[in-house]
C-alpha cells in the first residue's frame, strides 16, 4: 500500500500533487490546510484524514485523528516535537501506540523512529516561501516493513 503525505498546504495545492499522489491508497494531510478546497481536491486522488493546524481558523477538522491503513495504526497531529511531545499529545500517543506518527507546522522533512514509532513530517506544500524547499511524501507499506519517500516540489 502507498499512503500521501502532505503538511501545510496554506490553501494551495500544487498541481505536481496530483501526479506524485497517483496510485496512492490513501492521503494524510498533517495541518494548516487553508480551505476546505483543497481537502476535496485531494478526496479526488484518495480518501483523505487531515487534521487542524495552528492557522485553519473556521475548519472543522479535529486537532488529532487515528486511522488504521493496511495493518498499521497512524496518529495525525500538527505541532509536535518527536522527541518532546506536548504532555496532551503525548498521552495520546501512549494510548493509542501508532506505528506511524505524522504531523506538520516545522515545514522541516523529518523522519524518525523512536522506540517502534515512525515519526514523519512530509515538509511544506505550500506556495513558495521563506526560501524553503517544498516537499511532500509517500509511505510505502512493504511486506519487510515501511519506506519513506520524499518528494520535493520545486
Amino acid at each position: 500500500m502507498k499512503i500521501g503525505l502532505i503538511s501545510d498546504t496554506h490553501g494551495y495545492l500544487d498541481p505536481r500533487v496530483h501526479d506524485i499522489f497517483a496510485g496512492v491508497s490513501h492521503i494524510l494531510h498533517g495541518g494548516d490546510i487553508g480551505y476546505d478546497e483543497i481537502i476535496f481536491e485531494l478526496q479526488s486522488i484518495a480518501p483523505v484524514t487531515a487534521v487542524l493546524g495552528n492557522n485553519d481558523a473556521g475548519l472543522t477538522y479535529r486537532e488529532t485523528e487515528v486511522v488504521t491503513l493496511a495493518e498499521k495504526k497512524f496518529l495525525a497531529h500538527h505541532i509536535l516535537v518527536p522527541r518532546a511531545p506536548h504532555s496532551v499529545i503525548r498521552e495520546a500517543i501512549d494510548r493509542e501506540t501508532p506505528d506511524v506518527v505524522v504531523f506538520g507546522h516545522s515545514h522541516q522533512p523529518h523522519n524518525e523512529v523512536i522506540g517502534r514509532t515512525l515519526y514523519v513530517n512530509p515538509g511544506y506544500a505550500g506556495k513558495p516561501r521563506f526560501r524553503l524547499e517544498r516537499s511532500v511524501a509517500l509511505l510505502h507499506i512493504e511486506d519487510d516493513g515501511l519506506r519513506m519517500e520524499f518528494r520535493k516540489l520545486s
